[in-house]
């Protein structure tokens, strides 16, 4: 038995994006999700309709654009394994993992979900904690740059808390597994 969980982050809609790309949205409305993520920067109210729309469980916090009411952060559990939730704006430079470890250990989590960098990546730290950013559904620019490529996240965990990371990309090929990890917690 495992649950399936869908992060993405950073769409900046309407702002700097229409919409996301339809091959992203024929792919995530052809999954069942057991949860839902999204990583702050909605920025307007449709997107945090939509990730209502996609599971009854979901997860939004509040991005350094957003003017939603959401919150700075969130906590949830699965099979035995805490996971946070943040934006990412609260350490400098973006993406440092240094800093969001320290946030991790305050939070009590195990894997964090952050996005802010608008670059996905999985990566477990030395103090064993799983960094996920699922980078920018939408591939718009950040203030620090970015990928430039529409990109998210799934991740599957087991009762026996194996976590299988999944990053994408839509490339002009279409939509590609760029990276998958595989972490077992104990």
């Amino acid at each position: 038995m495992k649950k399936v969980i869908l992060v993405i982050g950073d769409s900046h809609i309407p702002e700097r994006a229409l919409e996301i790309d339809r091959e992203i949205i024929d792919y995530i409305r052809s999954k069942i999700y057991d949860i839902v993520v999204h990583t702050g920067d909605l920025v307007g109210e449709e997107v945090l309709r939509f990730v209502e729309s996609l599971s009854s469980s979901h997860y939004v916090v509040q991005g350094n654009m957003d003017y939603l009411d959401l919150p700075e952060k969130e906590v949830f559990e699965v099979y035995g394994i805490r996971i946070g939730v943040i934006h990412g704006d609260q350490v400098r430079p973006r993406g440092n993992i240094a800093a969001l470890s320290s946030i991790a250990k305050s939070m009590d989590v195990k894997i964090l979900l952050s996005g802010h960098t608008h670059s996905p990546f999985a990566v477990f730290d030395i103090a064993g904690i799983l960094h996920v950013n699922p980078g920018s559904v939408t591939g718009v620019w950040g203030g620090g740059g970015g990928s430039m490529t529409p990109s998210f996240a799934e991740i599957e965990i087991t009762k026996n808390k194996l976590v299988h990371v999944k990053l994408y990309e839509l490339t002009e090929a279409g939509l590609v597994l760029r990276r998958e990890e595989k972490y077992q917690f104990v």
